[in-house]
C-alpha cells in the first residue's frame, strides 16, 4: 500500500506557473504507475497526466499538453507536475494517484488517491 500527500498548490493569475509535488511513503513506489486527477466541482474528474513506472511513457490529456510536464524521482518517492501558461480552465482540485498495473496509464485506473490540492488561475 501506499500513501500520497499533494503539496504546492495554491492561486496564481493566467499564464503563470505552479509545481505540483507528490510525496509517496510506503513500499515499492518505483513499482507504481503515478497520476495526477483534477476535479471541478459539478463535473467528472479528469486524468491529466500519467507516468509509468520507470518514468519511460508518459501520457497528458489533449488540454495540458505542451504546458504540463509529470515527472518522478523514484530515489526519493517523489512525483511532481510542472504546470506552466496556466489558464482559469486548469482551476481544479489536483489528486495524486498510483496504480499497481502499469496499464493505468492507459486505463485511467488507478488505486490509491491523496486527498488533493487546490489549484486556482484568476484571469
Amino acid at each position: 500500500q501506499v500513501q500520497l500527500v499533494e503539496s504546492g498548490g495554491g492561486s496564481v493569475q493566467a499564464g503563470g506557473s505552479l509545481k505540483l509535488s507528490c510525496a509517496a511513503s510506503g513500499h515499492s513506489f518505483s513499482s507504481y504507475a503515478m497520476g495526477w486527477f483534477r476535479q471541478v466541482p459539478g463535473k467528472e474528474r479528469e486524468f491529466a497526466a500519467g507516468i509509468r513506472a520507470r518514468g519511460a511513457i508518459v501520457y497528458y490529456i489533449d488540454s495540458v499538453k505542451g504546458r504540463f510536464t509529470i515527472s518522478r524521482d523514484n530515489d526519493k518517492n517523489m512525483l511532481d507536475l510542472q504546470m506552466n501558461s496556466l489558464t482559469p480552465e486548469d482551476t481544479a482540485v489536483y489528486y495524486c494517484t498510483a496504480a499497481r498495473s502499469a496499464a493505468a496509464i492507459r486505463t485511467g485506473r488507478f488505486d490509491y488517491w491523496g486527498q488533493g490540492t487546490q489549484v486556482t488561475v484568476s484571469s
